[in-house]
């Protein structure tokens, strides 16, 4: 089978068209990477399972822009995702979007839809910085604003990289030490990322 696939992707790319053909390998490899994640996340960004379409939407529109703070040895750190980073030294600022050692800026999300009882979405974006810890930036937002947002593109390459809480695998298992522990630990309810609306 997969000396087909080649074959095909090859007599594509010699025909000239070799668009096509990176066009063909790039999707064989999203395909193949997506498999094992969890259902629907192949075909959307991880906060459309999570929130469904509208409230992905917003929690795009009113994610904060990345900034730099200065760490405990001076160096600008921005938030970066702690699954992958816990280090100073990876989460030093190289530009608006990256850090010197090539990682995103990332922001993990929590979500609760309190519109049927107080008529407003309550956002809290959580940053991670090495050695400053957690940062909560809260937002709040009414239908008006999910209306607003709904022209809101979401794609996996935007910044910071948003990582819904709700469904992230072992989110209550991660060990930090103890000036470090996230205040979202044990608090965020598990959300089933089915079929999305």
């Amino acid at each position: 089978m997969a000396l087909l696939l080649c074959a095909a992707i090859a007599a594509i790319a010699a025909g000239g068209e070799v668009e096509a053909g990176r066009g063909l390998a790039a999707e064989l490899g999203r395909r193949i990477t997506c498999g094992p994640r969890l259902p629907d996340a192949c075909r959307h960004h991880p906060l459309v399972p999570a929130y469904g379409w509208p409230l992905a939407r917003l929690v795009r529109a009113l994610a904060p822009a990345p900034a730099a703070l200065p760490g405990p040895a001076g160096l600008p750190l921005v938030p970066v995702d702690f699954r992958r980073c816990r280090r100073e030294s990876c989460a030093v600022a190289a530009g608006p979007h990256l850090t010197t050692s090539n990682r995103r800026t990332t922001a993990f999300t929590e979500l609760r839809d309190r519109r049927p009882e107080v008529g407003a979405v309550e956002i809290t974006y959580w940053l991670y910085r090495p050695g400053l810890g957690w940062e909560a930036v809260r937002r709040r937002a009414t239908a008006a604003d999910v209306a607003a947002a709904a022209g809101t593109e979401i794609l996996a390459s935007d910044d910071p990289a948003l990582i819904p809480l709700e469904t992230l695998p072992g989110r209550n298992h991660y060990e930090f030490s103890g000036a470090e522990a996230p205040p979202w630990q044990w608090h965020v309810e598990p959300r089933y990322p089915g079929w999305s609306d």
